[in-house]
């Protein structure tokens, strides 16, 4: 027998996303729940056959200002608040039906900010009111209501009801995972709003972020971990990659990833390719076809190449994928996209783990953060570029027009590697790199000492250093090498130190005026 309808159990839809949306409202339908409503969420549902009774029917206040005010109502509120064996007297006195299940998902305010056309009013209007206030309401009251954010867990959610009921543990998760969505929801306007209204540094830096893979630990095995998205897909980024072959990314494939995918999408466009290790480049090269650039950027360092990731910023091609698979031990590969052959040929290593980016975009409207102990760093993000213009030479020698792309091409490699960063090149292509060292005096001979053991040729190559040189003593080791062209940032109080030691030598030497610290 139908229950009455105060006795009868009410859910309350109201979704900008509607995956799952029929089938779970049918299942409430078919379990004697009163669906209530709103706006393009009634309309689905109503034309899908489903029952429907609609919000303003069911406070007897009708919308008003174009829909911004319809949930926000003593009768929706304090059905959703409504406490067992507390508030039920006056619930009944006012004539407020209880609200036992809340499913909302927000406003798409992100995919708004993410149009390049979006105006600044086009996302305030996109700035949902109702629906956090819903949210939260039953995320606070989930001793008794549930509340679900995510159509992921609406299966979850339609088996309890089938089986008789929805048990406290779920309520629970559920609640949590709410506050973790309106949280979101508000950092990304937050963000947005920082950024329209030029705010500086925030009172409160919120940050999050939607799970996209439970990891199987984190940078070892004893620590937990998890990989989340900032903010909406954006097509060519590490979040929206899909994982074509291989087994699901680990913790330190994902940075190490991240560093090569950055590394690559910032070269010049033409063939290049990226190797790195410990999110560090080992190997990097532009060419005149994909091929040769790989094979050069893996004879810069083939040792560490081992068990590396490969990056490339065009369409992977079949003779690439065959050259690598005949060559080397890989990790993961990475690419916008590859050839129909190409995936063939690396599906015979099944353990290598194939990601397919689409055409690479920015992240850079996305804050760089950093945990230390009991705080969080938060910058932006390293985007500083330079161009040949920018560069001042401040030798008794001019760069040739070699020379001036070559010291480009290492600087730009310089950004990507840890400091202390010391990047020798030649001919569009790595020859050795010394990174992280705690002296940069031993990063230069690690270039040095990495070229040698790779057999490739230093005199005449260029050095690039992500910091000023504090003594001359880093200048005098790479004329040992034979470099005969520096770029550095300057700034140093022993900056004729250095210049007249690369006039002794007589080397170029370009000053860029920007550091790239990468720690």
């Amino acid at each position: 027998m139908t229950q009455s309808k105060a006795n009868r159990p009410h859910a309350l839809l109201s979704v900008s996303d509607k995956t799952g949306l029929i089938d779970l409202a049918r299942t409430l339908i078919q379990h004697d729940y009163i669906v209530l409503s709103t706006g393009g969420t009634a309309r689905t549902l109503m034309e899908a056959g489903i029952a429907v009774t609609q919000v303003s029917d069911h406070t007897g206040f009708k919308e008003i200002m174009g829909g911004r005010v319809k949930t926000l109502h003593p009768t929706i509120h304090g059905g959703i608040l409504g406490r067992s064996g507390v508030d039920e007297a006056v619930m009944a006195e006012q004539g407020i039906d209880a609200i036992d299940l809340v499913v909302v998902n927000l406003y798409p305010f992100e995919d708004t900010i993410a149009d390049p056309d979006c105006q600044l009013a086009d996302a305030i209007e996109q700035i949902d009111i109702g629906g956090p206030a819903m949210v939260r309401a039953a995320a606070k009251n989930h001793e008794r209501v549930t509340i679900v954010t995510n159509p992921d867990d609406y299966a979850a959610v339609m088996a309890a009801i089938v089986d008789g009921g929805i048990p406290d543990r779920v309520r629970q998760q559920l609640a949590a995972k709410a506050y973790g969505h309106t949280a979101s929801y508000d950092m990304a306007i937050s963000q947005y709003l920082s950024t329209q209204y030029e705010v500086e540094t925030a009172d409160h830096f919120i940050t999050g972020g939607t799970l996209i893979q439970s990891l199987r630990y984190g940078e070892n095995p004893h620590q937990n971990a998890a990989f989340y998205q900032r903010g909406p897909k954006r097509p060519g980024t590490l979040a929206a990659a899909t994982l074509l072959q291989g087994k699901p990314m680990s913790y330190n494939n994902i940075a190490d990833a991240d560093a090569a995918l950055a590394c690559v999408r910032n070269l010049p466009n033409q063939p290049a390719c990226v190797i790195v290790k410990h999110a560090n480049p080992c190997g990097v090269a532009l060419a005149d076809d994909q091929l040769t650039a790989y094979q050069r950027a893996f004879d810069t360092d083939a040792t560490s190449a081992f068990g590396g990731i490969l990056a490339f910023n065009q369409t992977l091609t079949a003779t690439t994928a065959k050259a690598i698979i005949d060559q080397q031990f890989l990790e993961v590969l990475i690419a916008p996209a590859l050839e129909d052959e190409a995936r063939t040929i690396l599906a015979a290593r099944k353990n290598v783990r194939v990601l397919e980016t689409g055409p690479f975009s920015s992240d850079g409207s996305l804050p760089d953060l950093k945990a230390v102990s009991g705080g969080l760093l938060v910058q932006d993000q390293d985007l500083g570029q330079i161009s040949v213009g920018d560069l001042k030479i401040v030798t008794d020698k001019a760069p040739d027009a070699a020379q001036l792309k070559d010291l480009m091409f290492a600087w730009t490699i310089a950004r990507f590697v840890k400091s202390n960063a010391i990047v020798y090149a030649r001919d569009q292509r790595t020859i050795g790199i010394g990174a992280g060292q705690m002296s940069r005096v031993i990063s230069a001979r690690i270039s040095g000492m990495k070229a040698t053991d790779a057999g490739l040729e230093v005199p005449g190559s260029v050095m690039a250093s992500d910091a000023f040189f504090p003594f001359r003593d880093g200048i005098d080791i790479a004329a040992e090498a034979g470099i005969a062209a520096v770029i550095q940032p300057g700034g140093s109080m022993r900056d004729q130190e250095v210049i007249d030691a690369a006039n002794e030598h007589g080397m170029v030497m370009a000053f860029t005026g920007m550091r790239h610290f990468r720690h």
